[in-house]
């Protein structure tokens, strides 16, 4: 322990004394290491791909999907847009502030701890990465150690391809992670459970220090009676089942219209036999889950409520077959938990006032999807109910846009990033007012008898 605290200590000092050289504040040299990170990751597909199916059970085109593609479209925004974003922005100046300019300019904080998961190991440690860099910080990244192929594999390919003091990834378990916490950093972001969050809160709250959380929670999909039930089952089941069901913002669990349930359920069913074949475990489009641990809690939520479809377990494989499952209530433990797996439940509603109602009472949620053609529906519940973001008539593809902030509120996490919300997150907004030495009223100072009239006239012209 006192080795790796030790190892913790050299490697943060490396990179505050990179940063302290100044080379990261020139635009030019971020646009280089973007560059360089390009190209590293194009060179090295087949072998990220082999990381990603071992850790994962990842296909290829999955990986590219969910992983890589979204890294290069993250840093083909930043290499387009990040010499306009690093201007110095002049904005308007109060009359009252005579013969002044006001400008505002973006500087990165310093060095940022990042802390990646499991689900989509590459994606949830680079994206962030990429706005970091981007943004003139250096970063010491975390990555989780239930993906262990991954995690290597990063540590190696960015090890060798950039300056020491840049970017320094520290692998190792729980233990290693509390150690980081204790040290001094500019900024901490974290993608994770709810739990662990507190943790990196509470963690950065002795130190001032500011930090991104990206949490999760139980991310309703609602489908109206009025929605196109066949295209539903066919997104819903896509963005639920994908990597196994364990991603943040995949539906957590359905609130389907009573009437249109039976159609739904026969859709929803033919498409997981149509996406993954009669038998899942066959196919290669379909990932398994990532260690016994989470195995062995998601079959303790299987004795919830009444088995629609699925349920077929391997152990040896780590494999759950796409399952739905109904007649589940509130206080049951598959509805007061993150799933985060291949376990669907649905609940019934007559009217969409009771959706609103029932979702509003509890934490408020990462994601949540609408399902309806109906335009009032639509902006009814996007508008009544609080949650981070999300589709209408789609599940989980806001997320892929670098144009979109993605995030949570309330209890899934604060703050956001992807394209320029991650330079923001990334830099300080300093503000600056630039006073001309030509003119200097002498109102201002003392002493002030007899001016107060005459500044609240001033003031109503402002």
């Amino acid at each position: 322990m006192r080795n790796d605290l030790q190892n913790i200590k050299k490697a943060l000092q490396k990179n505050k004394d990179f940063f302290d050289q100044g080379n990261t504040r020139d635009v030019s040299f971020r646009l280089e290491q973007l560059k360089t990170l390009k190209q590293i990751l194009e060179s090295n597909e087949g072998l990220i791909n082999e990381a990603l199916e071992k850790d994962l059970g990842k296909s290829p085109f999955i990986s590219f999907v969910t992983e890589l593609g979204l890294i290069y479209q993250e840093i083909n925004i930043f290499l387009a847009k990040l010499k306009a974003w690093s201007k110095t922005k002049k904005v308007k100046t109060s009359l009252i502030h005579f013969w002044a300019g006001s400008y505002i300019y973006r500087e990165p904080y310093g060095t940022v701890l990042i802390f990646s998961p499991w689900n989509y190991p590459l994606q949830l440690s680079l994206l962030p990465l990429v706005g970091a860099i981007a943004a003139g910080n250096t970063v010491v990244l975390k990555p989780s150690e239930l993906a262990p192929a991954t995690a290597a594999l990063m540590k190696k390919l960015l090890t060798d391809h950039f300056q020491e003091g840049l970017i320094t990834v520290i692998e190792g378990d729980k233990e290693v992670s509390k150690l980081l916490l204790k040290e001094k950093v500019d900024y901490i972001f974290f993608t994770g459970s709810q739990p662990v969050g507190k943790q990196v809160m509470q963690a950065a709250a002795e130190n001032l220090t500011p930090v991104t959380l990206e949490l999760g929670g139980k991310s309703p999909c609602i489908v109206h009676r009025d929605a196109n039930i066949d295209l539903a089952a066919r997104r819903i089941v896509w963005g639920k089942y994908i990597n196994c069901g364990q991603t943040c913002i995949a539906p957590d669990y359905l609130y389907v219209h009573e009437g249109v349930k039976e159609k739904f359920m026969e859709k929803a069913t033919g498409y997981i036999k149509k996406f993954y074949g009669e038998n899942p475990l066959l196919s290669s489009d379909y990932n398994r889950i990532i260690n016994k641990n989470h195995y062995d809690r998601l079959l303790r939520l299987l004795n919830n409520g009444r088995l629609v479809y699925g349920g077929t377990l391997n152990e040896d494989e780590l494999y759950i077959s796409p399952t739905i499952i109904d007649q589940v209530g509130w206080e049951d433990p598959v509805m007061q938990e993150e799933i985060f797996g291949p376990i669907l439940p649905i609940l019934l509603f007559r009217n969409v006032d009771e959706v609103i109602e029932m979702i509003s009472k509890q934490p408020k949620a990462l994601a949540l999807y609408v399902f309806s053609h109906n335009k009032a529906v639509q902006d009814l519940l996007i508008k009544r109910i609080q949650f981070g973001g999300g589709c209408i008539n789609d599940t989980i593809i806001h997320a892929s846009s670098p144009y979109l902030p993605l995030g949570g509120v309330g209890e899934s996490g604060m703050g956001a990033y992807h394209g320029r919300n991650s330079f923001n997150t990334f830099t300080h907004a300093k503000s600056i007012t630039k006073k001309s030495n030509l003119l200097d009223i002498g109102w201002r100072y003392p002493p002030y008898a007899g001016k107060l009239n005459l500044l609240k006239r001033i003031a109503r012209w402002l």
